[in-house]
């Protein structure tokens, strides 16, 4: 048996999610080499800090427009802009490898613009969740609420084939329910912000965006309420 001479033994990567890969790098690069003086003069040394002040999300400017119904768009975009400035290259580099290897699960099913909706939706909703629930100076920052949207859909699609197969389908959350753990107990070990609030509510709505997502997915909702 002959087999094509261009059949991949490792399927790529979906283009959307390295696309958001590069930009993620891209943006660290450029505050790496701007810190060390090789790009952007002297005042690219503050580049990263300067990003932060004005695109990282923060709580307290998110009451503020609530409360005064006022939206600036240099505000009113950071619920986007925080998924891509991080706070450090190990921060970008642990980020952008577990966007990698959930984007390419995800993104193996998913529509591109699927994949990118998830991770764009969900970070969303975990930055509006994390300045409902808290307050305070500690800004929002980097793409793990994002990642956990994809971890969200990776699950569902997990949940899906453990129901198909007739198994447990709780056994698709041990992921997620493992990670709860870790981040829980490094905060009460170690202290340190509550970004996890963003991280799960970021989960449940890559989970339930899934439900529209995936391929069929309004039929299959349908199909499931005639039956039910």
């Amino acid at each position: 048996m002959s087999q094509p001479e261009n059949q991949n033994a490792v399927n790529p990567l979906p283009p959307v999610v390295v696309a958001l890969f590069l930009l993620i790098l891209g943006i660290e690069a450029a505050f790496a080499l701007g810190s060390r003086g090789l790009i952007g003069g002297p005042e690219a040394v503050g580049w990263r800090l300067t990003a932060l002040q004005k695109y990282a999300f923060s709580s307290d400017i998110f009451d503020w427009m609530l409360a005064n119904g006022v939206w600036p768009a240099e505000h009113a975009i950071r619920p986007v802009t925080y998924l891509f400035v991080h706070g450090s290259f190990t921060h970008a580099v642990f980020a952008g490898v577990m966007l990698l290897a959930l984007g390419k699960m995800v993104g193996e099913v998913f529509s591109a613009l699927a994949t990118l909706a998830v991770f764009l939706v969900s970070g969303i909703f975990g930055a509006l969740a994390y300045g409902l629930i808290l307050s305070g100076p500690a800004p929002l920052f980097g793409a793990f609420p994002g990642v956990y949207g994809l971890i969200g859909a990776f699950t569902f699609l997990i949940w899906v084939r453990l129901g198909q197969i007739g198994a447990n389908q709780a056994r698709a959350f041990r992921m997620i329910g493992f990670l709860i753990a870790i981040q829980l107990l490094f905060a009460v070990l170690f202290g340190g912000t509550k970004d996890w609030v963003a991280d799960i509510a970021a989960f449940v709505a890559g989970f339930l965006l899934s439900f529209l997502m995936v391929p069929g997915g309004w039929a299959r909702i349908r199909d499931h309420i005639r039956h039910d």
